[in-house]
């Protein structure tokens, strides 16, 4: 496999994707707690951080993929490494002298280091023929299953690195996990922009944004992303309340993010059979089953299978967007289409962060849970639409 350059370089990007996610992983099961720590009475904005995270994505997004668009994939992620390792210290900092401001900073910061981070899998995209193209999005994804081992369990190991002072340890180790990013990036070969994709244009991106692929396959991510912010991001908090401790949620966080990714093994490989909307179609199902597993009860149990069910209908309607994605533009377009797709997911998740604490805290666990529902409900009747809509044009080509 590594005599292969694609293949190689998908397999480093597969080794960023795990760290990455072990970032994210640990920063989920531990950010919120954090914040509740650091607050006074008034503990609705525990999750504020972590909306400042998404909204960071949000925001730097488009600059990223412009960046990336003119000095490449590989100047790209190692800046969004290095702003990693930044962002866990200043959290770490935040932590150190009890302060909620510089752990929003720090978590704004995380935010400019994923925007980076998510094009891993575009990077894959770009340099796989047609036929390795969805396997090599969903074996770059499937990196994060690694991800589900070191960061929950990293999270509970770091926790009491500065005892007294809990989580430190945490951001300190976020910030190892980011250097090493950094290393692992200076081995891939990733070829540089060509002249026609630093300068063309391609069609306007409103013209690209008609196509009812492309509003498919964005609606896809960003309702799957948005349902997995906003109920991962108040599973922490929802525990709390019920009497479970810290390595019970980071159990179930670890729990959630091996669910995430371990399916991206096969993903692919069901993408290519079945197509992307009977995929997109599935997650959206299982997004809604994970919904009602949280509604049945309030046990370790339904807190696990949820949020197992949760990230397995997230791989399938995330990597199933993505996929459809690329059917939607040219290599001109790339960097704007890929920007336009991950500016509307992390808008989405900000939006779901937001509220997600304010709903856990002054509407409950769930009323959280019946906001899936309509939200999963939309996907699933969008993806099998555009399914009639595109066998009914193969057949009237016949």
């Amino acid at each position: 496999m590594f005599f292969d350059p694609v293949k190689r370089t998908v397999a480093l990007l597969a080794l960023c994707q795990a760290f990455f996610m072990s970032v994210q992983s640990a920063m989920i099961a531990t950010t919120p707690l954090a914040g509740y720590m650091l607050l006074g009475l008034d503990k609705s904005y525990a999750t504020v951080p972590l909306f400042l995270t998404y909204a960071g994505i949000m925001l730097a997004t488009i600059p990223a993929s412009f960046m990336m668009k003119h000095y490449g994939r590989r100047a790209g992620f190692s800046l969004g490494a290095a702003i990693g390792t930044l962002a866990g210290l200043t959290s770490a900092l935040g932590l150190y002298q009890q302060s909620f401001g510089l752990l929003c900073a720090g978590s704004m910061l995380q935010g400019f280091a994923v925007a980076f981070a998510n094009f891993y899998r575009f990077a894959a995209a770009d340099i796989a023929d047609d036929d390795f193209r969805p396997k090599a999005i969903s074996l770059v994804m499937a990196g994060g299953v690694l991800a589900g081992i070191m960061g929950p369990e990293g999270a509970k190991w770091a926790t009491q690195w500065f005892a007294p002072l809990t989580y430190v340890g945490v951001y300190v180790l976020a910030a190892i996990f980011s250097m090493m990013i950094l290393l692992t990036v200076q081995a891939m070969q990733i070829p540089r922009p060509t002249a026609e994709e630093r300068i063309g244009g391609g069609r306007p991106m409103q013209e690209i944004a008609r196509q009812p692929a492309f509003r498919v396959a964005v609606l896809s991510s960003m309702m799957g992303y948005g349902v997995m912010t906003l109920l991962m991001t108040t599973t922490p908090l929802a525990m709390q309340a019920c009497g479970f401790h810290f390595d019970d949620s980071a159990t179930v966080i670890q729990a959630h993010v091996v669910a995430m990714f371990l399916p991206s093994f096969f993903t692919g490989h069901l993408i290519n059979r079945f197509g992307a909307l009977r995929i997109i179609g599935l997650g959206a199902l299982t997004e809604a089953v994970c919904a009602l597993v949280n509604l049945s009860g309030i046990d370790f149990m339904n807190f696990f299978f949820g949020s197992s069910l949760l990230a397995i209908g997230w791989n399938f309607t995330y990597v199933g967007g993505t996929v459809l994605l690329t059917s939607t533009y040219q290599p001109a377009e790339r960097a704007k289409v890929q920007a336009a797709h991950d500016f509307s997911v992390f808008g989405m998740t900000a939006l779901a962060a937001a509220l997600s604490g304010y709903l856990q805290q002054k509407a409950g666990w769930s009323v959280v849970n019946l906001a899936v529902l309509p939200a999963m409900a939309i996907v699933f009747t969008a993806s099998m639409w555009l399914r009639r809509r595109q066998s009914g044009a193969l057949q009237a080509a016949e």
